[in-house]
């Protein structure tokens, strides 16, 4: 048998193929498929790499675009975050320009208001230290600042210049270490030194056991220490207690609650009055005028009584400072003497008064002393 199919090994060979070939043929007539044999065993054996072929090309396409995607989502990202950051700091300049030119109003509206002469400053720097109770102003002795004048707010003092430059000027506040304003109290009357401590307090020395005195009450300068004129709040007491040598009182200064960006240096000061007990000093906020009696229009309301002579307030006050300072030859907004507004005219306000001091005609009038 071996040398059969050694001897016609070609032709077994043949036979064997032709045999499997009819078998192959048998098998799909009758499964009746027209797809051949071979092709079915090829595509079964190239499908696998094919679709691994085909995974890894999708994989690589979809890790590129999304490498290009994530990269432009970066750039926008980016670009989104800095436009941010610009609006952020546009919006915190514009803001702060808005509170700046509301506290320049506010400011020029108390300089208007009050009689002293003043120049409105600006602070550009503080002083050199790391507990620095000093800064610098924008306005110097060019401008007719000089040391020892004084700098305040409508909320009230602030410190006194302490070097005038050509340009600039230093400014001490009224906390530091060795600052001192002589004051008086509003509801009773006590007057002390009040004194900076370095600390955000002020205490006010002089002040004996016997003195009244409660937490709550307003300072306000007395004018004896000739640098801040009289009736400027200096402060609130926030504690009062007996102490061995006198009371110990501590005052929060109402203008340095919070940060000074301009402050007001006064040129020509003039002596002003102390709020009555009870009165809250001016904070420079805009009130509408009291409402017409019933029955009375507004355009009548608005007219000067013959009686009164004065609307408000604020009317009388002017038209007494006028009287005073005519009667004691003081012009406002000039350099010089100083009026004192806690004194009395001389001429009598009551109109019988005055017609008794006229004299007769035909007298003469005795010089006055």
């Amino acid at each position: 048998m071996d040398s059969f199919l050694g001897r016609y090994r070609n032709l077994s060979l043949l036979l064997l193929l032709v045999v499997g070939q009819l078998l192959l043929l048998a098998y799909q007539v009758r499964s009746s498929q027209d797809v051949p044999l071979i092709r079915v065993w090829a595509v079964a054996a190239v499908a696998p790499l094919a679709r691994g072929l085909e995974s890894g090309r999708a994989a690589a396409s979809g890790f590129f675009s999304d490498y290009f995607i994530l990269r432009d989502v970066r750039a926008e990202n980016e670009r989104l975050k800095k436009e941010l950051g610009e609006l952020r700091l546009k919006n915190h300049f514009l803001a702060a320009e808005l509170a700046s030119a509301e506290r320049a109003k506010a400011l020029e509206q108390y300089r208007a208001r009050i009689p002293s002469k003043t120049l409105a400053v600006r602070v550009i720097g503080a002083g050199v230290g790391p507990d620095t109770k000093t800064v610098f102003v924008d306005r110097g002795s060019s401008d007719g600042v000089q040391k020892g004048m004084a700098a305040i707010t409508p909320e009230g003092i602030v410190g006194k210049v302490v070097a005038a430059y050509p340009m600039a000027s230093l400014v001490q506040l009224i906390t530091a270490q060795g600052a001192v304003a002589s004051v008086v109290s509003q509801k009773s009357r006590v007057r002390g030194a009040l004194k900076g401590t370095g600390g955000a307090l002020c205490t006010v020395d002089h002040v004996e056991n016997k003195d009244p005195l409660e937490p709550g009450e307003w300072f306000y300068t007395s004018g004896n220490d000739r640098v801040f004129p009289r009736g400027l709040p200096a402060g609130q007491v926030t504690l009062v207690r007996e102490g061995r040598g006198g009371k110990e009182v501590l005052v929060a200064p109402s203008a340095l609650k919070s940060r000074i960006e301009e402050m007001l240096i006064v040129l020509d000061g003039v002596h002003g009055l102390i709020p009555p007990p009870g009165e809250p000093p001016a904070e420079g906020v805009s009130l509408l005028p009291p409402p017409p009696p019933d029955g009375q229009t507004a355009e009548a309301a608005a007219a000067p009584s013959s009686n009164s002579g004065a609307l408000t307030d604020a009317d009388r006050l002017a038209e007494r400072y006028r009287r005073l300072t005519a009667a004691q030859g003081v012009q406002l907004g000039v350099k010089g003497r100083v009026a004192d507004f806690a004194r009395e005219p001389a001429a009598a306000a009551d109109p019988a008064a005055k017609k008794a001091e006229t004299p007769a005609p035909g007298r003469m009038e005795p010089p006055r002393p």
